[in-house]
């Protein structure tokens, strides 16, 4: 169907606009701002001569723009959001409420202890709670979000490896079916990085990774559930044979919603794992941030931890800041000034709260039915990746597009008319083509309903051989249509500057 052209270059009410700083008008301001006094100048030559490039608009223009600009984001906020690995659910706004307390809001790192005693008792709740749920014998709380949580647990085990005078110990192995994360945390702490193959189910290959372990390794780095959307079930056997090497076993808990309150991570055998708690524990996702990576250790791994570290002291609470002392004697040393991600503490607080280990229980079990749920009814056009039920989420493979001239991407952009955010594409690496959807808990049936119809309607579509052109330019719905994403990544336009030539609109293009 070929889209009417308007006058206005408006689509009904998705309205065109250019950026803000090509809608300047001269001597337009939305304030009234006082005359600045005039004062003795120490800037030299190095004070300003050219205006400093701030565009002038009327408030009713500013409100309306970044209005406009907000109606062009997918959000949470706004529809399903299928993110694979992600946990793209929706956050109670109680949550937020209590974020928002001024005891919480206000207070400032660098008040004496002695005023913020109910902060360290909040960050010590926290700490409790994640105990409880994985069994482990202590928490780092300062980490700023998942890979920082793991670079927290392998200085942990390399302080730890330091201290028993096993220095040699200087390769990581990381299967396959990880987080793509863990190699690279290995490789910034100084490690080397051997994968492991994953099996003909989509899981570690325990024969493979049991050939691996010699005397030079330091740990295993083990996603669970893994990016495949499976459990890994040989966990226990995997620890005793990386233990009895001399090693620990590292535990990715990005995937922990699959799982909380069913399982306790220390009955696995595990040594470290961090949590993200931006994902299971209700904090706005994305955006780069706020995020949290408490990482909970073993009783062999916690006298590293870092600091700073919350103490309690008879009834009182208080705060360790230097390595070396107290309970941080052996603590390898400070990663993030101050205490962690403090809001996010509190949203985590009062989530837990809430929902109650028997919520949190059925919370991790609605995620995983829903994934089931969209596995088996897709199964009527896609092809699963893997055999058998999933975790938390669901992985296809791009077989069922085999011959149509439609790839999983065309099939991504086609679900954007559809009105639906699409799911992770080629990822994980070990599927071809794969497309990747973790639907939470949170969705309802008639939600997960109507994505399903949507995508089996499309992947009828693509096999009729007769649709290849209409993907190819999908999507014809959206603010913009299909971009160059490869030349957008590798040459991105992050600044916009003013025309010397009148043509602000066509410099910003190129």
């Amino acid at each position: 169907m070929t889209m009417p052209t308007t006058a206005s270059g408006n689509r009904g009410l998705q309205l065109e606009q250019g950026l803000i700083f090509e809608l300047n008008t001269p001597g337009m301001t939305a304030v009234d701002l006082p005359t600045a006094p005039k004062v003795t100048e120490r800037l030299g030559d190095m004070k300003n001569s050219q205006a400093i490039g701030l565009p002038g608009l009327s408030e009713p223009d500013v409100v309306r723009h970044y209005t406009r600009l907000s109606q062009k984001n997918y959000s949470i906020d706004s529809g399903f959001y299928p993110l694979g690995s992600c946990t793209m659910k929706h956050n109670p706004r109680l949550n937020e409420k209590m974020a928002r307390l001024p005891g919480f809001a206000d207070i400032h790192p660098f008040q004496p202890v002695s005023t913020v005693l109910g902060a360290l008792e909040l960050i010590d709740t926290c700490a409790a709670w994640l105990k409880d749920l994985t069994g482990m014998a202590a928490v780092a709380m300062s980490p700023a979000a998942g890979a920082h949580g793991e670079l927290c647990g392998l200085m942990c085990i390399k302080s730890a490896h330091e201290a028993n005078g096993q220095s040699h110990r200087k390769t990581i192995l990381v299967p396959e079916s990880a987080h793509g994360t863990n190699p690279a945390t290995a490789a910034l702490c100084g490690y080397a990085v051997e994968a492991i193959p994953a099996n003909a189910e989509g899981r570690v290959d325990v024969a493979a990774l049991k050939a691996h372990l010699r005397p030079e390794i330091a740990a295993v780095m083990i996603t669970n559930p893994n990016t495949c959307g499976l459990f890994e079930r040989d966990c226990i056997d995997i620890a005793k044979a990386v233990h009895d090497a001399g090693a620990y076993f590292y535990m990715d808990g990005a995937n922990y919603n699959a799982i909380v309150g069913r399982l306790r991570i220390a009955d696995l055998g595990v040594d470290a794992m961090h949590i993200n708690l931006h994902k299971t524990f209700s904090t706005p996702h994305g955006g780069g941030g706020p995020g949290a990576g408490p990482t909970v250790l073993s009783a062999k791994l916690a006298p590293f931890a870092p600091v700073p570290m919350v103490v309690k002291v008879g009834e009182r609470y208080d705060a360790e800041e230097h390595a070396g002392f107290g309970a941080a004697k052996q603590s390898y040393g400070r990663m993030k000034g101050y205490h962690g991600q403090f809001g996010v503490f509190v949203r985590a607080v009062s989530y837990m709260m809430a929902m109650g280990i028997d919520g949190l229980r059925q919370a991790s079990g609605d995620a995983v039915l829903n994934a089931n749920y969209l596995l088996a009814r897709l199964s009527e056009e896609l092809t699963p990746a893997f055999d058998g039920p999933c975790m938390h989420e669901a992985v296809f493979d791009d077989r069922f597009l085999k011959g149509t001239g439609v790839t999983t991407l065309d099939i991504a952009k086609a679900l954007i008319d559809e009105g639906v955010h699409p799911p992770t594409m080629y990822f994980p690496l070990v599927v071809h083509g794969a497309l990747l959807m973790e639907p939470t808990e949170t969705e309802s049936k008639a939600t997960l309903d109507g994505f399903i119809e949507s995508l089996l309607h499309l992947a009828r579509k693509a096999k009729s051989g007769t649709a290849e052109a209409d993907f190819k330019a999908a999507p014809m719905y959206s603010p913009r249509r299909r971009l160059d994403e490869t030349k957008a990544a590798r040459k991105p336009i992050l600044r916009w500057l003013p025309p010397a030539d009148g043509n602000g609109a066509k410099q910003a293009a190129e």
